[in-house]
Formats: C-alpha cells, sequence, structure tokens
C-alpha cells in the first residue's frame, strides 16, 4: 500500500507540465525507493494522460476558434509559435524533427507540430512522447547523478531547475547575437 501511495505521489509530480516536475519527481521516487525503470514507466503514463487530456482541448479550441474570432486569433498566433520552434530544427518536419520539437519545447508543441505535418492522434503523440520520454531520461540521469555528487538532493533540484531554464535562454540569446539580422 505505501509502495503504491509513493508511486501515485511521484505520478502526480510527473504530470506538473512546466517547472519543477521532472526532477523533483524523480528525488521523490529515490527517496521513496522507486527505481529509475518504474520511474520511467511513471513518466510515460503521465505523457499517456497528456496526450489523452490535451488533444480533445486541442481539438475543442480549434473547432470553437472558427466561430469565435478572439480565439481564432489565439490559435493563429500558436499556429505562428509552433512554425517558429520548428524552423529551428529544418524546413522538413520529419519524424526526427518533430521529435525534436518535442525534446526542446514541450510535448504539447510536438504534438501540435506533428498535427500541423499531419500525423494522427496516435503517430503524433507517440513522436511527441518520444522526444519528451528522451528529455525525461536526460533530466533523470543529472539529477540523480548531481544528487549523488553533491549530497543534496534539494540543491541538485536547484541547479537543474536553473539548467533547464538557464541554457535554452542562454542559447536563444546566442542564436540571436549571431543572427545576421536579428530581431
Amino acid at each position: 500500500m505505501i509502495a503504491l501511495k509513493s508511486a501515485w505521489e511521484v505520478f502526480l509530480l510527473f504530470l506538473i507540465p512546466v517547472g519543477g516536475g521532472i526532477p523533483g519527481g524523480v528525488l521523490l521516487a529515490r527517496t521513496r525507493g522507486i527505481a529509475w525503470p518504474i520511474m520511467m514507466l511513471l513518466y510515460f503514463i503521465s505523457d499517456v494522460v497528456l496526450a489523452c487530456v490535451f488533444e480533445p482541448l486541442m481539438k475543442t479550441f480549434i473547432f470553437i476558434g472558427r466561430h469565435v474570432s478572439f480565439l481564432g486569433r489565439f490559435i493563429d498566433l500558436m499556429r505562428k509559435t509552433v512554425r517558429k520552434s520548428a524552423s529551428y530544427y529544418g524546413t522538413k518536419t520529419g519524424p526526427i524533427a518533430l521529435v525534436m520539437i518535442s525534446f526542446g519545447v514541450d510535448p504539447m508543441t510536438g504534438r501540435a507540430a506533428a498535427r500541423a505535418a499531419g500525423h494522427g492522434f496516435v503517430t503524433g503523440w507517440l513522436i511527441a512522447i518520444t522526444g519528451d520520454m528522451i528529455y525525461f531520461t536526460l533530466l533523470m540521469v543529472s539529477t540523480l547523478w548531481l544528487s549523488d555528487v553533491l549530497g543534496d538532493g534539494n540543491l541538485a533540484m536547484t541547479i537543474i531547475l536553473v539548467l533547464m531554464i538557464g541554457i535554452p535562454w542562454a542559447i536563444r540569446r546566442i542564436r540571436k547575437a549571431l543572427s545576421p539580422n536579428p530581431q
């Protein structure tokens, strides 16, 4: 019963779409004696839940956006954002580029990009979840390793969170500075 409760708590942290859900969930899982393969399974299940919640919401917003001008403009803005995110990975949005979008941004953006590329529910989410699982694996290994090196899970989680935010920000700044025509 305790193991199930612990797994449930980790799963709930993994459901948080942004922020400290991954490093927090990984460290909580470790303290509760949950092995890394189970962590990966819990995270995968959280992605499946995300797919089952996000997909109907996305389709509902698209449908309503055809009739409500404000929402339609918002959806157009989101399409432009997805296109801009996808442009960093090349002009062809094949499966590898779509996986990288999910890895580099988030699975919802990865799914939206996969949908824009013509992929249906199952293949689109498989692509998005693949990128997100690669991202999760990288963060899980980094969090566990850093926690071992530092001997302090809270400090490790803080460093991982700063890096999760700081590295993409720094890359964008560097790309902008190196761009021949900065915007």
